[in-house]
């Protein structure tokens, strides 16, 4: 069957529509995705799309973070997702699990973008019991 004008039309519909939903559209579209760093420096997050999901993976530490994951059991620390199974709530708050290395346990937590440099990180042990929060630093790439 021949390529009509009007069946270009439709392929390319198709393709736009795709596109438009593919991972790297929505990290294009949202402001959770890129690279944070966390309060005291010491490791570097990027929040990526994972599917319809977002993860957070390390992708820098300096050498104290990396020793005090290693001795919470968890080695390398670069490369490892922190961040795990998140699903969009709402535009820029997310809730999944964290991991955090030092203690090796994971725990619930949500990801809230504040504006485009600043997203606050909260971790709870049981449920929204006993939690904490961090404000986090969008690194310019």
């Amino acid at each position: 069957m021949p390529f009509t004008r009007t069946s270009l039309a439709y392929i390319c519909a198709a393709v736009s529509c795709v596109l438009l939903v593919s991972p790297a559209s929505l990290a294009a579209q949202d402001r959770s995705f890129g690279i944070w760093r966390n309060p005291s420096g010491s490791v570097h997050v990027r929040a990526e799309p994972c599917g319809e999901r977002m993860c957070g993976v390390v992708v820098w530490a300096n050498d104290k973070a990396k020793n005090d994951a290693r001795r919470g059991g968890t080695d390398p620390l670069v490369g490892l997702r922190l961040f795990r199974d998140f699903v969009q709530e709402r535009p820029g708050v997310w809730r999944g699990r964290v991991f955090v290395p030092d203690i090796g346990k994971t725990f619930s937590g949500t990801v809230s973008i504040i504006d485009d440099d600043t997203l606050i990180g909260r971790g709870c042990l049981l449920g929204r019991v006993g939690c904490r929060s961090q404000q986090w630093t969008r690194i310019a790439q």
